[in-house]
């Protein structure tokens, strides 16, 4: 096995909304065929709020009102040689979700947390949902 490349850095944004959370089905990248967050990594010299709202706004259209620190995850990602630390947020956005880059998410669905969660979750996001229960 290679060495891993990273850490790098990534976020995610847990929007909750009426008893819902928004999930999307990736594609493209590391964990094709899976549900996630919206998210992505951040750039040089972004604070990982921007980055939030960036990536949120640039996946689904969604305006972030309010971003909050959630807690952070350690995600290594083997058989494509990366390791990531995730720093999910937890927040408040405007809007409805649209598929605005096709190539990452194929769709976003506001998934109630009174279900189980879809299968497969995305590495990141299970092992959030494994640490973190305080969905409404």
């Amino acid at each position: 096995m290679s060495p891993l490349k990273g850490p790098f850095v990534g976020v995610s944004a847990v929007v909750v909304r009426d008893g819902a959370v928004l999930l999307g089905r990736r594609l493209g990248a590391h964990g094709a065929g899976t549900w996630s967050f919206p998210g992505g990594k951040m750039s040089a010299g972004e604070e990982p709020a921007q980055t939030v709202a960036r990536e949120l706004a640039e996946e689904t259209g969604l305006v972030a009102v309010e971003v909050r620190p959630l807690l952070w995850t350690s995600d290594v990602f083997a058989d494509d040689g990366l390791h990531y630390i995730t720093l999910h947020h937890l927040v408040v956005a405007e809007g409805e979700p649209r598929v605005l880059e096709p190539d990452k998410a194929a769709e976003w669905v506001w998934w109630s947390t009174r279900t189980p969660w879809p299968a497969p979750m995305f590495g990141p996001a299970a092992r959030l949902l494994d640490r973190w229960t305080g969905f409404p």
